[in-house]
């Protein structure tokens, strides 16, 4: 069976919506590297070495990472020299298939939930990445879900900050716990900790500032508001999730190495995957990090951030290829 027909079959128990989601929001990236490998493919139908140099080109320029390119590449000319490939077409499914491997990664990409009592998730990350709008869109999801959801207006420095997820609260349904513009960070956690307590709350969703005006260092911020959550709720933050934003590239991949080293990030948010063509960029993240990809944004609407999902992710990336297979088969049976 092929690897194209296996993923298809693999996913489709999934979904179809969460499908189609990630069919929709990779179709940029899907321009812009996929079809570019099936041109080459098409182009060169020989496997030489002025084939692998652009090969190598087209997976650089989707930001796939230096790193990752060489070692991909390296291990598709072994694969070529065993299984004494000599036709183009033959690499695709096995491009694909190697992806699939370097996204998928050992670790759990399922948010961690707190079993008994409130799950505490602290948002981290630049400013202008779109960290309110993920923590407006997991508030829809798990109030779906039927759980009792609360925000924390963190971010205290950045001017209107606190409004926007007023916004959100607003949209959701879900009360946003919040302090005067300028006020210690700490503190807002503090009272929506309590709060939470108070109401029963099963998630607090807590922003954070992404810089701070004055000379404090930013850590130190977090760190303290780590402990003021900790204190209160022992084992808490259960998650803290870096956002960053896809249409950055290898910047987002900076950001990430600079920030999570230092805050302890348990896991990765790409937001606006639908608005670039560098979709590589979860897979150099993948593989330069030791942090799992936990979710992604696929667009502007509330049911837009979806759980990562290596599978649905290189199927959207090849759907039309997929297509191309099946119509092949129909015409040939």
């Amino acid at each position: 069976m092929s690897f194209f027909k296996k993923l298809k079959e693999s996913i489709a128990s999934k979904t179809e919506s969460v499908t189609k989601q990630f069919k929709e929001g990779l179709e940029k990236s899907r321009k812009g590297f996929v079809e570019k490998v099936t041109e080459l493919i098409t182009r060169r139908k020989k496997i030489d070495e002025e084939f692998f140099e652009e090969l190598e080109e087209i997976l650089i320029g989707a930001d796939v990472g230096v790193n990752t390119v060489m070692k991909l590449i390296d291990e598709l000319r072994s694969e070529v020299k065993k299984r004494r490939i000599e036709d183009a077409a033959e690499l695709q499914p096995i491009l694909s298939e190697k992806l699939v491997e370097l996204l998928r990664g050992d670790e759990d990409n399922d948010l961690r939930l707190n079993p008994d009592g409130i799950t505490v998730f602290l948002f981290v990350g630049v400013n202008g990445v779109g960290k309110t709008t993920t923590i407006g869109k997991l508030a829809h999801h798990f109030k779906q879900q039927g759980k009792k959801v609360i925000m924390a207006a963190g971010d205290t420095f950045r001017a209107g900050a606190i409004e926007q997820l007023e916004v959100w609260g607003k949209r959701v349904g879900v009360d946003v716990i919040k302090q005067q513009a300028g006020s210690d960070p700490a503190a807002v956690m503090f009272d929506a900790v309590q709060a939470a307590k108070q109401r029963g709350a099963d998630i607090l969703l807590c922003d954070t500032a992404g810089r701070l005006q004055n000379k404090t260092n930013l850590m130190e911020e977090l760190n303290k508001i780590f402990r003021v959550i900790q204190r209160e709720i022992p084992g808490a933050p259960h998650e803290v999730l870096m956002v960053l934003d896809a249409t950055t590239g290898q910047n987002a991949l900076n950001q990430a190495k600079l920030f999570g080293e230092k805050s302890g990030v348990t896991g990765l948010v790409l937001t606006k995957l639908d608005g670039t063509a560098k979709g590589g960029i979860v897979i150099a993240i993948r593989q330069e990090l030791s942090l799992p990809v936990k979710l992604v944004g696929l667009g502007e609407k509330m049911e837009d951030l979806q759980k990562f999902d290596s599978e649905q992710f290189v199927h959207g990336l090849f759907a039309g290829l997929i297509r191309e297979e099946e119509e092949a088969e129909e015409k040939a049976e």
